[in-house]
C-alpha cells in the first residue's frame, strides 16, 4: 500500500511537470562524496548538507582563511600594537589549524574502521 501511494504521488508530480526544470537534469549523480563518508555518518551528513549546515571542518577552514586575511591586512601606526596583534592572530591560526588536523585525523580513523 505504501509503495503504491508513493508511486501515485510520483506519477502525479510527473504529470504536473514538477520534474521538468530540476538542476542537473539528465546528468549522472556524483555519489563519490556520499560513499567516501563513513557509513554510520552518511544519513546525518546528508541531512545536514541538505539543511545548509556545513561540517565543522569546513567552518574551521573558513575561520583560518579569515584570520589569514586579517593578518595580511593587519597594519597599525603603533609598531608594538601591530606586532602584538600579529602574534595574537598567528596564535589563533595555529590553534585552529591544530583543531582542524585533529578533526581530519578522527575522520581518517573512522574511514579505516
Amino acid at each position: 500500500m505504501f509503495n503504491k501511494s508513493v508511486e501515485s504521488l510520483i506519477q502525479e508530480a510527473i504529470a504536473r511537470g514538477d520534474f521538468e526544470n530540476l538542476p542537473n537534469k539528465g546528468k549522472p549523480i556524483d555519489l563519490t562524496e556520499y560513499f567516501n563518508t563513513p557509513e554510520e555518518f552518511r544519513m546525518a551528513t546528508s541531512i545536514l548538507r541538505n539543511a545548509g549546515v556545513k561540517p565543522p571542518e569546513v567552518e574551521l577552514l573558513r575561520k583560518i582563511a579569515e584570520l589569514k586575511n586579517q593578518l595580511a591586512a593587519c597594519q597599525d601606526n603603533d609598531q608594538h600594537s601591530y606586532e602584538h596583534r600579529q602574534v595574537k592572530i598567528r596564535e589563533r591560526i595555529e590553534m585552529l589549524q591544530i583543531e582542524f588536523n585533529i578533526a581530519m585525523e578522527r575522520i581518517q580513523q573512522q574511514r579505516r574502521k
